[in-house]
């Protein structure tokens, strides 16, 4: 929808390469306007960001971020407020569990495991948004995103400690919504259906989960990041004007199904 982000600026955190979900949003967002700013996670990852970031539209300004280093932090978010003139939307595509903790019982995850999970795929976006929220007042409002998943809500084989972070995401995102509200500020999540993308592969039978989930959405078909990104460009957008504390389903209905 050419035109639905003329005029405005967002911070994408969490793009790994060109198939990830994060991706897939710049690239909706610079197709309908939006002015973007990226970040990467360190150097093993700044190669491909860059080359995400050289096939988007204008100057894309990237800026170093480990959501786990308040100064990276302050950084970011007041580097690219400077590059692109404010910061409109936040787009928070981050999360990590150990591998070793998504193997097995979610009851023998370790203490240090749940930790993590929960300071980078759930703080972090708690860190981001109190960062950006005065550089938004100032701007009148703006939009604040993140992804989560079905695995927040049930328990979903595999996912174990990642599900209980997402879950604890979620539940961040309604606070946000309401702490920031006043300001004219929304935050919602959008709950993506198995999208195959690399970071989807370091999920023990991922593949098999899928194909799973497919054969019983009401749609009876997969997503692909470009779903999700339409689903973003609506919340970034005057469309979603009174849309704040929700997590919208992008999953062909799965979420629905008793199965």
């Amino acid at each position: 929808m050419t035109g639905l982000l003329e005029g405005r600026t967002a911070l994408i955190v969490g793009v790994l390469n060109k198939r990830s979900i994060a991706a897939a949003i710049a690239n909706a967002f610079a197709a309908a306007g939006g002015r973007l700013a990226l970040t990467y996670q360190n150097e093993r990852t700044q190669r491909d960001v860059a080359r995400v970031a050289d096939a988007l539209p204008g100057d894309v300004p990237l800026f170093p971020l480990d959501v786990t280093d308040d100064d990276q932090c302050d950084a970011a978010v007041h580097g690219a407020s400077e590059a692109l003139g404010g910061v409109d939307v936040l787009v928070h595509a981050v999360a990590f569990a150990a591998a070793s903790d998504l193997e097995g019982r979610f009851a023998d995850t370790s203490r240090e495991g749940f930790r993590v999970a929960h300071e980078v795929s759930a703080y972090s976006l708690v860190a981001l948004a109190r960062r950006v929220e005065p550089i938004m007042l100032a701007r009148g409002g703006g939009s604040i995103m993140t992804l989560t998943y079905l695995g927040a809500e049930r328990a979903v084989p595999g996912y174990n400690v990642m599900g209980v972070a997402k879950a604890s995401l979620e539940a961040s995102v309604r606070y946000l919504a309401w702490d920031l509200g006043a300001g004219g500020i929304r935050v919602n999540a959008i709950s993506a259906g198995p999208v195959r993308t690399a970071a989807a592969r370091g999920i023990p039978g991922f593949q098999s989960m899928a194909d799973a989930v497919t054969e019983r959405t009401p749609l009876r078909r997969e997503i692909d990041a470009a779903d999700v990104a339409g689903a973003a460009l609506y919340l970034a957008s005057d469309l979603a004007t009174n849309v704040t504390g929700e997590t919208l389903h992008v999953d062909a209905g799965y979420h629905a199904m008793g199965l």
